[in-house]
């Protein structure tokens, strides 16, 4: 049996070897042309990343592909390669909320791919100050959770900065209930950051009452917790699991299976335009009746689509509101520079957060 099944596989694996020698070739190519690229952003001052080139490339490959390989293979395969490319140029570093093993940097090497460096940061206001330093070139940053709406502080400094989104990515929280010897003998307490917390609620009414609910800065740091005290149980992802050693007591306990957390980059420089975007902005209006009617008409005349309508109150009067607003397409496109032309002149303020290519 083992003699008839090598025969049969070994020439499918000599010919797996032959274009595994090709594709390594063809690799290193991409990766010399890729340098050259390098040295004439250089020479004319150019960001090294470019989101709107990157997922033009994977739409094209994409569209390309006649299979096997699924889309979402292709995109994960041409990150990695596209990241290693930037790699060979410069080292970027990208911001997120940390300790290691939050679902923050899950979305940075998910978006980003591998090859970025990572600098863990205690609070969301902390990836800012980061970026706007210097300190690194991007930030990630949770904006919204599927269940449980805005992330509020996010939208907040938002308001407050002077970086721009130029990314988004859309990634599937897993949670799991986590514990030093993978069961829950001795737990007296589950720790989670308050969205987890929030997310997990029903499936911890049902099946764990007993344990106290402590809300921590981030489900990473409550893994963190959990590895140094055989009392406390963390809720988070597998990257936390592996990183802090430890067990998976219970498997994706959130209440919704479809959870999703939306994650945007932010940066200093503009994105351009990618043939697949969205521009965020925020408005206000003045106090008067049909104020918003009023606002969101140009959206409408100019055939805008609106993706996204959410208000937050502006804390500098009574019952004033900022509302927040993503439209399809990019600042620059006609359509969407003419509605916006139009929207400047009715609102009473009015920021564009940016324009970026659309999580596929």
């Amino acid at each position: 049996m083992d003699d008839e099944l090598n025969n049969r596989l070994k020439p499918l694996r000599e010919r797996i070897d032959a274009l595994d020698a090709q594709l390594i070739a063809l690799l290193n190519q991409r990766a010399a042309v890729a340098l050259e690229v390098g040295e004439v952003k250089k020479h004319f001052n150019a960001p090294v990343f470019r989101p709107e080139r990157e997922q033009q490339v994977i739409a094209r490959l994409q569209d390309m592909s006649e299979g096997p390989l699924a889309s979402e293979h292709i995109s994960a395969i041409w990150r990695e390669i596209m990241a290693a490319s930037r790699a060979l140029e410069k080292t970027i570093k990208a911001a997120y909320l940390g300790p290691v093993g939050t679902y923050s940097e899950q979305a940075m090497h998910e978006y980003f791919g591998q090859s970025i460096e990572g600098l863990p940061c205690p609070s969301i206001d902390e990836v800012f100050r980061s970026v706007e330093a210097g300190a690194a070139e991007f930030g990630v940053v949770p904006v919204e959770n599927s269940t449980e709406g805005a992330v509020s502080r996010t939208l907040d400094l938002l308001l407050e900065t002077q970086l721009t989104i130029g990314g988004e990515l859309a990634l599937p929280i897993h949670h799991n209930l986590l514990t030093l010897n993978g069961g829950l003998t001795g737990v007296t307490r589950v720790c989670a950051h308050a969205q987890a917390l929030a997310q997990c609620q029903r499936w911890l009414a049902t099946n764990a009452p007993h344990l106290e609910r402590q809300a921590v800065s981030s489900n990473a740091e409550a893994a963190r917790m959990a590895a140094g005290d055989p009392t406390v149980a963390a809720i988070a992802g597998d990257r936390a699991a592996t990183h802090y050693g430890l067990q998976v007591a219970y498997a994706l306990i959130q209440d919704d299976p479809h959870n999703r957390t939306r994650f945007v980059m932010i940066g200093k420089e503009r994105t351009g335009p990618s043939g697949h975007d969205q521009t965020s902005l925020i408005v206000s209006v003045p106090n008067e009746p049909g104020a918003v009617f009023k606002l969101l008409e140009p959206l409408a005349r100019h055939s805008v689509s609106m993706t996204r309508f959410e208000s937050r109150p502006a804390r500098v009067g009574t019952w004033e509101y900022y509302f927040y607003i993503d439209v399809e397409g990019h600042r620059d496109d006609p359509a969407v520079a003419a509605a916006l032309t139009e929207l400047g002149e009715k609102a009473a303020f009015l920021k564009i957060l940016g324009s970026y290519p659309r999580a596929r």
